[in-house]
Formats: structure tokens, sequence, C-alpha cells
């Protein structure tokens, strides 16, 4: 969770221009001189930031020295990124992690794959790409570039794949709901951009402005009603201001249940979180206090909203996609007997971090960053989040006919609590899959 949004930033700075990576361009001297330099700016953030200074036992000044040594060695970029992901990786910590430089391309595999209980399913599938010829929802991934999905290991691997490497064929196994395998190739869409971006003229800074709206778009908050029985508030991320909160708690407490789907749900704004957390409390809650490297951290706190708050019958859903705030949400609403949570297992992702972003150049200059927790967070039972996540109060995994199906069980439960009568293939259909613009 973080202190702030960090996945959709624009990086505007006045006179300069942005370089960005190719995927397949020259290794030489210079690049490993600036890779060597992320590796020292990633270990001085980490010493000056990371939670625990001891690491948890772990002799990081050794990782990074290591991964200096095997960046020089590197053949290509995704190597030297492998290396620097790889010195943070012993710390087995879902909030620490090496952001790369930007690649000048658009990457689209067409698909998306979750953890539905202990097994990884194709969920979504985009019409006409490379993947809706070969793949579809229902799926069963049973290898993934060679490696078999787990909880634990999911989101390193997309990580690996997706992020520092940026793969342009990815070999999956795959096992048919009618229990057939097979192996596939799946080929992204990659469309090249221009390597160098002029910030100082129009047309660069107004493409950046329109990407950072059509993400815009696609993160937008969601409802549907049912007369004054139900309102559903499909969240993609925690990242509205108050006066946002405000407004759809307004229009939720003419309704008797509000069900927030908060499945596939990142987390994001700390801020958010205590606002909503005490736009449903008739009280003040301690959310979680925070454990840092300096004593006496103060506990993160949701005020109530008195008489603006929802006071009616609160259910929450959540998946193995659901993170940080969201599973923080979810946790306190089973603590303090607020509501009911459906849905699978949360992914176990919970701690508190920050980004920061590096450059290096002058008039041409690249950026790249690193996530680093802060804080543990413990939770009024005295646990953390951490690699647990949430277990719901009704686990509803859907299976693979019903994806095939386009079948929702989880949101027609959470109906039927409510009193509304609404099958899972018309549940499956109230908030259809939207993906990012060409």
């Amino acid at each position: 969770m973080s202190q702030f949004h960090g996945k959709r930033i624009a990086v505007i700075v006045a006179g300069s221009a942005l370089a960005l990576v190719p995927m397949a361009a020259q290794y030489n001297a210079l690049q490993k001189d600036r890779a060597r330099g992320m590796v020292r700016d990633v270990a001085d953030a980490m010493r000056k930031n990371y939670y625990d200074p001891a690491y948890h036992g772990i002799d990081m000044a050794a990782r990074f020295k290591q991964a200096e040594a095997e960046v020089q060695n590197a053949g290509t970029f995704g190597e030297a990124y492998g290396a620097i992901a790889d010195a943070l990786e012993p710390l087995n910590d879902s909030h620490t992690f090496f952001l790369p430089p930007p690649r000048p391309i658009r990457r689209e595999v067409g698909y998306v794959q979750r953890m539905i209980g202990d097994r990884c399913f194709i969920t979504e599938v985009r019409p006409n790409t490379d993947a809706s010829e070969k793949i579809a929802p229902g799926d069963e991934v049973v290898a993934w570039e060679g490696y078999k999905p787990a909880r634990a290991t999911l989101w390193k691997l997309s990580y690996a794949i997706n992020e520092l490497n940026a793969l342009p064929v990815v070999h999956m196994g795959i096992r048919r709901p009618d229990g057939s395998t097979r192996n596939v190739e799946v080929t992204a869409k990659i469309r090249q951009e221009k390597h160098v971006l002029d910030l100082t003229q129009g047309g660069d800074l107004w493409q950046l402005i329109r990407d950072d709206e059509n993400e815009g778009h696609l993160l937008r908050q969601r409802m549907v009603e049912f007369g004054d029985a139900l309102m559903i508030w499909k969240m993609p991320e925690f990242d509205l201001a108050d006066q946002e909160v405000d407004r759809l708690i307004k229009q939720a407490r003419r309704h008797q249940t509000l069900v927030i789907d908060l499945r596939g749900n990142p987390g994001g704004l700390v801020k958010m979180l205590e606002y909503l957390v005490g736009s449903v409390s008739d009280h003040d809650v301690t959310i979680a206090t925070r454990k840092g490297r300096k004593p006496g951290l103060k506990p993160q706190m949701a005020k109530t909203t008195g008489g603006a708050a929802f006071q009616g019958k609160l259910i929450v859903l959540v998946d193995s996609g659901s993170a940080s705030a969201a599973e923080l949400f979810a946790r306190v609403v089973q603590l303090e007997h607020r509501g009911t949570v459906l849905g699978d297992r949360s992914s176990g992702s919970v701690m508190e971090s920050r980004r920061y972003q590096f450059s290096q150049g002058a008039d041409t200059m690249f950026f790249y960053g690193a996530s680093i927790t802060d804080a543990d967070l413990i939770m009024a039972d005295g646990k953390s989040l951490e690699h647990n996540g949430v277990t719901p109060d009704e686990v509803i995994l859907p299976t693979a006919e019903d994806l095939a199906a386009g079948r929702d069980p989880v949101l027609s439960r959470a109906a039927a609590i409510a009193g509304v009568a609404l099958d899972a293939v018309a549940a499956g259909k109230l908030f259809p899959v939207e993906w990012r613009t060409e």
C-alpha cells in the first residue's frame, strides 16, 4: 500500500527529453555504467528507508555488491534488470521491488490470469489477439515459462516475464475445462514507439497526458443499483478524494445493502482507505499499528463520518488479486463485525511503502525507481496480513466451467444475501472487462 498513487505517474520535466530503453538496445560500456548507477541508487534508498535496517538478517550489502558485478557481466538490459531485482528477492517483501526504466513499446499479451484457490486460470482474453486464437477463459495454466504458477510465486513470475524482460512470446502449458492439455506460444502484440520523448514540445507531452486519461477511464469506479435494496460498487483501486467517497456513500445510503467489489483491486492510497473505513463505521477505528524503522509510529486510524456514514448491510468481495488497502479494508470489516466478506483468499501483499524515482542524464534523461517498504502493518488481532491474506467468511471459488461460461457465482451470492435475485450469468455481465485502447 502506497502513501501516494504509483501506477499512473506522468513524468514531466521542463526543458528535458525522456529517453526510453529499447527492448534490444545495445548493452555497451555506457549502459553498464548506467546499470551500476541504478544498483547504487536502489541500495542507497534501501539503506535510508527500508523499515527493517537489519534486513531480516540478510546481508544486503553483499547482495548489492553481487548485483553490481552481475550488471557488469550482463549481455542485455533484461539480464541487468534481473540482477538488480534479484538483489531484493530474498527479502520476500511484496512491496519492495525494482522499477526498471520504461521501454519504448506498447505490449499487450491479450489475457489475464489469476489464482483461484490453489490453481491458476485464464480469466479474460482480449478478442482479435494471438491469445484469443489459442487460449480461453476457464483454461488452467499448469506451466508458465517452465514454472508451475503458485500463490506465493505468481506475482514474481509476472514481474520477471512482463516487467523485467517484456517477453514478446510467452510459453504456457494449459489444461482445458474438458481435461485435455496442450502447450501454446502466445505472441504479444507490440507496437514500437519513440526512443526519446521530447517534453519541450506539445506532441509527446500531450500523448503522455492522453495515455494517463485513458488509464484513468479504465480505472474508473462503476456502480449498479437494484432499486433501494442493493448497490454494487466495483472499485478497481483506492484512488479517490474524500469528496468522491462522500458522493458514492451518499448514493449507497439510499440502499439497504452495499456490496463493495474489491476483486482484482491492488490497493492504493492510505488516505482513501482510512476515509472509506470511517465512511462505513459509526465509531473511530484503528485499522492497524505500524511497525517500522523508528519506534512510536502513529497507527493507521479511521475517523467516523458520523451521520453521513453508510449504516446498512455491508458485503465485501475479494479474491487473489485483492491486495494491500483492499485486504486491510476487508479484514477491518471482519474484525469490527461490520459486514460479510465473500470470495477467495486475498493475495497477502500488505505492507506500507513509498515509491522512489531516480534519473540519469542531463538534457536527455531516463527514469527508474524502487518501491520500498517503510512499515509492516499489524491488525487489531495482533497479526500481519503479509503472506497470509484475508480468508473470506464464505469462500466461493468460480470453477473452470464458470469462467468459460462467463458466470460470476460470487456476485450472485452477494446479491442473494441482499435479497436480490441475480443469477450467475447475469452477474457476470454487470461489469464487462475493458481493455486499454490501441
